[in-house]
């Protein structure tokens, strides 16, 4: 049968001035049940399989979860504390190191008498942080930190300032923390510490961090809780051993010149030993990197269990104890032992007092093992604070339009995807131009952090200034205090890192606020043009009145199913005018489908050829469409035929150009470009190249036995049966005693059924105040009317309920009018949603 046969017909002919029927008042059930369409092809899921890449990523990351799993997916506070603080707490491996770098270059072996009060300052200002993100949390319950402080308080364009800085240090901590970890690995293994292993061995433990995380919430924190913990015991069994020791007077000061070590200076006189107070502020800030991290708990507020807001302040509470701890320890034993910090990072101060500490037994080597491997660990794996905090922040400025929106779309595991491989991309090309070394990298660090600590207590201030609520003197303070200390540490820090690396910061920082106040804005004006603008907004587009005309346009290259498929859709249209339009660029393929045209019996549809000359198909397809709309009283519509391919590199093989053409002619008023997409990977398409009803019929038509059926439908049953079933799903089972199955429900008979909330129709018809949704279990679906209730609180997308009545029919649908029911669930709700 030629190709075209099957889509000639009477029917085919251009329609003078088709009229369509008055259309039925569907508000009453009709006299008989609706009628089963003949010869229809059973098509099921099954002839649909899922893509290689879905499967892929289902072997990779597990199946995927569904909103409702939000609530099992959060943290309980150890596991929390693990997730949330492994970044602020791992800095105690290095902060006393970054602290002694700038005093050992001027004052020498002096610098460990000043090491412990420069290391109490950092403490202090941790505790004021602490105190002031107690109160953050406390009235910002679902997700707080710096950015939604600042936006509520501020208004969200200074909010910006706090986005950027955090954004930042979120991705400067992935940095500095993996380059930490692999100084810690090769410490014990030297000859990785060349700078290409070095490179390699960092964008390799980044690339496994973003893929535990796109596994999930509960995945990653699994993953990151026992090297946490692992890495506080063996601290805390350092610093006990090492001050006992040292009580008995046992541990001694070592020498400082060594080869490799940093330059050593010569003290002086006085109770500074000769150094200058910048040298020393440069000290301090370098110090102040242990406090990195502390926001991350302020802004994974919704990972935790119920009550939320009350776990994460425990939560910051015992985060702070230990930091506060472990720097104060290692400060402590520095100042006894004396380790010197090494020009190339390597072996870490840590490492030293732990050989101090341990000593060369074999005892001595198991727990200095031990504590290397779990600082390694700990380093690499603190880089998770940002794999939570940064894609939470992004999502919270995406919803306000300041970030493209793809930034707050949970993905396959219920995790912010798009932000984790964002910053996945960056941190690896930061590792590979500061070579990941920690010294590279710390100038760049903490400015941001320390931004979003001033502006989250100056936002608290005027919190507190303007509802005034119980004990606002005391809580004002303590936020005031933490917004002086931390916008003190951050000008210490520009000032004294600035020629070191910090200026890059202070360059990027205000740009990139400005692309995302750009950002903003275009989102704006997108939003304004399509609510109407002045030319009046939606309700007035809506209510416009319909064009006096239809014509209809199929554009035409070959003659092909593609083609055949797009002019069915068009007689579907039952427009006033329908023409098929080929665009003649090459006189023999014009010459071609004329005469195929006519030999396949088209001759009732017209078939226009137009000159192209100059070969541009979008200005050309402009030209006809505004000349058919030139009236002012025609609506035309544009189909468009196109091939659709599984993979990309079919698409590398055809120009696309009814995309190219549908972009032109959408400028043109009145007009509309659909593309009619013809799929040549459709499984369905591959079984039969005749046409498409033929390939329809294929799939399972009129022929098919019960039995066929009946294996089908007991296959998705136990597809479904073996899904994973949430908390509402279980519920359900439970209060389904006595139903039956949707898919059994005959017209005119009594039927309980049970099931969820598929989709709800929002003002069915016109003139109506009806609620209509569709109840679906494993078999099929039925529609439930409530008539007079425009709305019923609690059945939303995603309820879970039960209803009994009389099954009759509704706009040709089996359906229950004003049945009996009984909601058994809600739909779960996202608690990061608000934003606030």
């Amino acid at each position: 049968m030629p190709a075209g046969d099957d889509i000639d017909g009477p029917g085919l002919s251009a329609p003078a001035a088709t009229v369509a029927p008055p259309a039925r008042d569907t508000r009453r059930p009709p006299a008989q049940p609706p009628p089963a369409p003949t010869g229809a092809a059973d098509t099921s899921t099954e002839d649909f399989p899922e893509s290689f890449r879905y499967r892929l990523k289902n072997r990779l990351l597990g199946p995927p979860l569904t909103t409702e799993r939000l609530s099992s997916e959060r943290l309980g506070r150890p596991t929390a504390l693990a997730v949330l603080s492994s970044d602020v707490i791992s800095s105690s491996a290095y902060a006393t190191e970054q602290a002694l770098i700038p005093l050992v270059k001027v004052i020498g072996v002096a610098a460990f008498s000043l090491i412990v009060p420069v290391s109490v300052a950092v403490i202090v200002v941790l505790a004021f942080v602490t105190l002031s993100y107690l109160e953050v949390v406390k009235v910002y319950t679902k997700a707080g930190g710096a950015y939604v402080v600042s936006r509520e308080n501020f208004g969200p364009k200074v909010a910006q300032v706090a986005a950027m800085s955090l954004l930042i240090d979120y991705t400067l901590t992935v940095a500095v923390s993996v380059a930490a970890g692999v100084a810690a690995f090769t410490s014990v293994f030297h000859a990785f510490a060349p700078a290409g292993w070095t490179v390699s061995i960092a964008v390799v433990l980044v690339l496994i961090i973003a893929f535990a995380n796109l596994r999930g919430v509960r995945e990653a924190g699994k993953v990151f809780a026992f090297p946490t913990y692992f890495f506080v015991a063996n601290m805390v069994i350092l610093l006990s051993v090492g001050v006992v020791r040292s009580a008995l007077g046992e541990l001694h000061a070592h020498p400082i010149h060594k080869m490799g070590a940093v330059p050593i200076g010569s003290p002086g006189m006085g109770a500074l030993y000769g150094v200058g107070l910048f040298v020393l502020l440069r000290s301090f800030a370098s110090g102040g990197s242990a406090l990195t991290g502390t926001e991350a708990i302020s802004n994974g507020v919704s990972v935790f269990r119920r009550p939320e807001a009350r776990n994460a302040r425990i939560t910051m509470v015992w985060m702070s104890i230990i930091l506060g701890t472990l720097v104060l320890g290692v400060s402590y034993l520095a100042s006894v032992t004396h380790p010197v910090p090494y020009v190339q990072g390597t072996p870490t101060v840590v490492y030293q007092i732990a050989t101090y500490v341990y000593g060369s037994g074999g005892l001595g080597h198991a727990g200095i093992d031990l504590l290397q491997a779990s600082t390694m660990l700990i380093l690499v794996l603190a880089a998770n604070t940002s794999f939570t905090g940064f894609p939470f922040l992004a999502s919270f400025a995406a919803a306000d339009s300041y970030l493209p929106r793809q930034l707050n779309k949970r993905g396959h595991r219920l995790v912010f995807s798009t932000g984790i491989i964002v910053l996945t991309v960056v941190s690896i090309v930061l590792l590979v131009v500061t070579k990941a070394q920690v010294d590279n990298l710390i100038p760049l660090y903490a400015i941001g952090v320390f931004t979003g600590f001033t502006m989250a207590g100056a936002g608290m201030v005027k919190y507190h200034l303007r509802t005034k609520e119980e004990s606002w003197r005391r809580r004002a303070f303590i936020n005031g205090t933490a917004a002086v200390l931390s916008f003190v540490v951050d000008i210490v820090i520009i000032v004294t890192k600035f020629s070191e690396g910090a200026w890059t910061v202070v360059l990027i920082l205000p740009l990139g606020v400005l692309v995302l106040l750009r950002l903003h804005k275009e989102y704006a004006a997108e939003e304004e043009q399509l609510e109407g603008g002045v030319a009046g907004g939606v309700a007035q587009a809506i209510e416009a009145p319909v064009l006096r005309r239809h014509v209809v346009i199929v554009l035409v290259g070959q003659l092909d199913l593609a083609t055949a498929r797009a002019i069915q859709y068009a007689r579907t249209l039952t427009p006033d005018d329908l023409r098929a339009v080929h665009f003649d660029i090459d006189n023999r393929d014009a010459r071609q489908l004329e005469e195929s045209w006519s030999r396949l019996g088209f001759s009732r549809l017209p078939l226009d050829i137009i000159e192209c000359p100059d070969r541009r198909l979008g200005r050309a397809a402009l030209e006809l469409v505004a000349d058919a709309v030139s009236d002012g009283q025609t609506e035309c519509t544009v189909l468009l035929p196109r091939r659709s391919f599984a993979h990309g590199w079919n698409r590398l093989l055809h120009d696309r150009s009814a995309d190219k053409i549908a972009a032109v002619v959408s400028q043109v008023p009145n007009v509309s470009a659909t593309i009619v997409p013809y799929n040549l990977t459709n499984p369905l398409s591959r079984r039969s190249r005749k046409t498409v009803e033929q390939a329809m019929a294929h799939a399972g038509g009129p022929g098919e036995t019960a039995a066929d059926e009946g294996a089908r439908a007991r296959h998705r049953r136990e597809r479904t049966r073996q899904a994973a079933t949430s908390a509402a799903d279980e519920a359900l089972r439970l209060r389904a005693t006595g139903t039956q199955p949707i898919g059994d429900v005959q017209w005119r008979q009594r039927a309980r059924v049970a099931g969820r909330v598929r989709a709800v129709r929002v003002q069915p018809r016109a003139g109506t105040s009806n609620l209509e949704c569709t109840l679906t279990d494993a078999t099929g679906a039925i529609l439930l009317v409530f008539q007079g209730r425009p709305r019923i609180p609690g059945i939303e997308p995603g309820a879970r309920l039960v209803a009994e009545g009389m099954v009759g029919a509704w706009g040709r649908r089996l359906a229950m009018l004003n049945p009996d029911y009984e909601l058994v669930s809600g739909p779960e709700r996202d608690p990061s949603d608000a934003g606030s």
